[in-house]
């Protein structure tokens, strides 16, 4: 349902401007952002009489800087607790009951080639290691896997590292997170052991992704084409880089800021604002097929 309860914009800017100043990972922007809020909220700007709308127009204004899309303010229709990561954890719990631990779809096609969907995201790998095991041990024995993005918004860079134990041989250095927390970088890895069988390295690997595909989503199919791993297929995606918590600033709304940014290391970079660019581009509807058809023809060959 809708929240039409009258939200008072002032305590919400303050707050959302205090985070943004403490933990946004581009601390100039952040301090942009924090004028930009004050100057709407002097204009009237955010005198409305719901927290759903304060929710759009503040997240319009958190990205008018620099487009970060993990920057936003979130409306919650439910009431959400007031802990650090609560309000995200309790919503997302929801979808991992509901999509077989995100694995939501297993599929052997013609010709050997085998089909994962992982959505409609990658959820933290303590409730996920499982599920996802389970999936990609029964694909390990395909002789082509196309894994589909399509549907992905994002989750735990954790899982990432995860999954792509399963599509490598060895230990393989995937990303580097610089954190504005302590000025530091942290290294992510796949990881030299997985429970059950891997599908390996070296034979063929497709990534399906969309223009909904998003964050750690992204990073997955970014990180195995930089290596050379796997051809994604489909369309750009939407391109969010930096890694988010969320604080709730109101009953209803919670604030995500970024507090880090990925440095691929093959590229020096990451997909934040241009997305993942596919090898081979065409419509996300047409992406499952011509990711088959492509197996085949490589594996025919």
């Amino acid at each position: 349902m809708t929240t039409l309860t009258k939200v008072q914009p002032a305590p919400v800017i303050d707050e959302v401007a205090r985070l943004l100043t403490e933990h946004y990972v581009f601390p100039e922007i952040a301090e942009q952002l924090g004028g930009v809020l004050r100057r709407r909220l002097g204009e009237g700007a955010y005198d409305v009489d719901g927290a759903e709308e304060l929710a759009r127009l503040v997240t319009v204004d958190l990205q008018s800087v620099n487009d970060d899309k993990h920057l936003r303010l979130k409306h919650h229709a439910d009431p959400v607790p007031p802990g650090q990561m609560e309000a995200t954890l309790a919503s997302i719990r929801r979808d991992f009951d509901t999509s077989l631990g995100g694995a939501s779809r297993v599929e052997l096609l013609d010709g050997g080639v085998a089909v994962v969907e992982l959505a409609p995201m990658l959820f933290p790998l303590e409730w996920a290691a499982e599920p996802l095991s389970a999936a990609l041990t029964l694909v390990s024995r395909a002789q082509a896997l196309i894994v589909d993005l399509r549907g992905n918004r994002g989750g735990d860079p954790d899982t990432v590292a995860f999954i792509c134990g399963y599509l490598l041989d060895r230990r393989t250095h995937l990303n580097t997170m610089y954190w504005r927390d302590g000025e530091r970088s942290e290294q992510s890895w796949s990881l030299p052991h997985v429970p059950g069988a891997r599908f390996g390295g070296s034979k063929p690997l497709y990534v399906l992704t969309s223009d909904s595909t998003f964050s750690a989503a992204e990073e997955l199919a970014y990180d195995l084409q930089q290596l050379g791993r796997a051809v994604v297929v489909g369309e750009p995606t939407r391109g969010g880089a930096h890694p988010c918590k969320g604080w709730t600033v109101h009953p209803h709304l919670e604030a995500t800021v970024p507090t880090g940014r990925a440095v691929n290391p093959v590229s020096g970079t990451n997909w934040e604002g241009t997305g993942v660019r596919p090898d081979v581009p065409c419509a996300a509807a047409e992406s499952l097929d011509q990711a088959h058809a492509l197996a085949l023809a490589r594996l025919a060959g």
